[in-house]
């Protein structure tokens, strides 16, 4: 299968940032893995705008369709903003779009949601899904308002299992377990299948392609 463009263009852009780093990394669950992936680092004006770009192709190319765009705060708050202005200059889609505040305000215009009313069909933008606990907070959210939630785009897909492997196979990732609770699709500007593949066409790259698969072989899901 053939990696569209935009994909390679996001791994060498995220590299160059160092957003994505290879080598050893002790995750938050405890696991050591061979790379690490933190959107913090696209931290300028033009790599906020790129990153965006990236995330609007994306969405384009998923074929999702959805009415207006949320940014859960508080990383979700640059890019859903990063995001509408790819999809308006880049692709003709000028999209509503709105993120919550984490305490709800009392006081002037009051309430948890600032930008557009939440109406129709939404898509959720994020970095990652690392437990997908913000991304259900997000749903309870979408209860109180006529929203429903169209979908759900972030960065990266890990395409790991929440828990250790067992011999009775490989449970779910935590995307899956959001797509299954709550009937939701999630896509991504890339997987760590992409990431593998790309590796792969890399000059000298062995050294760093190996420990991806034995860790994807180990911890991957279908």
């Amino acid at each position: 299968m053939i990696m569209k463009n935009y994909k390679k263009h996001f791994l060498r852009f995220a590299e160059e940032r160092k957003a994505l780093k290879f080598g050893e990394f002790t995750l938050k669950s405890g696991r050591n893995s061979p790379y690490f992936f933190n959107a913090g680092t696209f931290n300028s004006g033009e790599a906020l705008a790129r990153l965006g770009r990236y995330y609007a192709d994306a969405i384009m190319a998923s074929g999702l369709e959805f009415d207006m765009l949320f940014g859960p705060a508080y990383k979700g708050i640059p890019l859903v903003a990063a995001v509408s202005v790819a999809l308006a200059e880049h692709h003709g889609r000028d999209y509503p779009w709105a993120f919550n505040r984490k305490e709800a305000k009392d006081h002037g215009e009051g309430g948890w949601l600032v930008g557009a009313p939440l109406q129709g069909r939404v898509l959720v933008i994020d970095d990652v899904i690392t437990a997908g606990t913000a991304i259900r907070e997000v749903a309870t959210m979408f209860e109180k308002t006529d929203a429903s939630m169209a979908g759900v785009m972030v960065a990266l897909d890990r395409q790991e299992c929440g828990k250790e492997p067992s011999e009775a196979g490989k449970g779910l990732s935590a995307i899956q377990e959001v797509e299954q609770a709550l009937g939701v699709p999630v896509g991504s500007i890339v997987t760590m299948s992409d990431i593998v593949a790309w590796l792969e066409q890399q000059p000298d790259s062995e050294a760093v392609v190996e420990p991806m698969r034995e860790y994807r072989e180990r911890y991957g899901v279908q």
